[in-house]
């Protein structure tokens, strides 16, 4: 395992990329598809499932980065990039449904922890906060094999069966876990006074 900051295969060092950003070096969005390019594609195509809209989004999460930082600075740029296209694809699966058009089946994904976790839309920053610490505190709760179930369903929005099949286990074992899952955080978030 390579220490922290050092150059990966690809030439550069997050930290070498960040600081690019931060001195509005326009080498920092070719450096950042080259490091992560496939991985933020595979992230947007997994939620959208058409190649285009995939590249569209994966280009929109470069603008939204530049834009970002500074006065973002990220400790984990994968991640940081992981949330942004993330977020944006999940806000072209929004835009479809409300246009009364096919949103890919996964879009159950989010209809099913719309009943545990409340929407946020007029929480104020602090709620916010304080879900996004309860959420941490509750995946560090569950088992590897639990963890790995939650977040391949509900952040990266693989179906069931591809869990399954990772998981080498059935179908109906990935389902049962997950609705386990979903009682578990239901009764967490109410423990710690966030409810519906």
């Amino acid at each position: 395992m390579k220490p922290a900051g050092q150059p990966s295969r690809h030439g550069c060092s997050d930290a070498d990329i960040v600081k690019l950003y931060l001195e509005r070096t326009e080498s920092a969005i070719s450096k950042t598809a080259e490091k992560y390019g496939a991985y933020c594609f595979a992230v947007a195509n997994t939620i959208l499932g058409v190649r285009e809209d995939a590249e569209e989004c994966v280009n929109d999460a470069y603008l939204r980065v530049w834009n970002s930082i500074p006065p973002e600075t990220p400790e984990n740029l994968k991640a940081y990039l992981s949330r942004i296209v993330r977020n944006l694809a999940l806000d072209r699966v929004r835009r479809a449904s409300a246009k009364k058009r096919s949103a890919p089946s996964f879009a159950a994904a989010i209809d099913e922890l719309a009943a545990v976790i409340p929407d946020g839309s007029d929480a104020v920053m602090t709620d916010k906060i304080a879900l996004k610490d309860a959420l941490t505190r509750f995946l560090y709760s569950l088992s590897p094999r639990q963890r790995i179930i939650f977040m391949r369903r509900y952040f990266y929005m693989d179906g069931t069966r591809a869990i399954a099949r990772r998981l080498t286990t059935t179908d109906a074992s990935v389902r049962v876990t997950l609705s386990s899952l979903r009682r578990r955080l239901k009764k967490f978030l109410e423990k710690e006074g966030i409810e519906e």
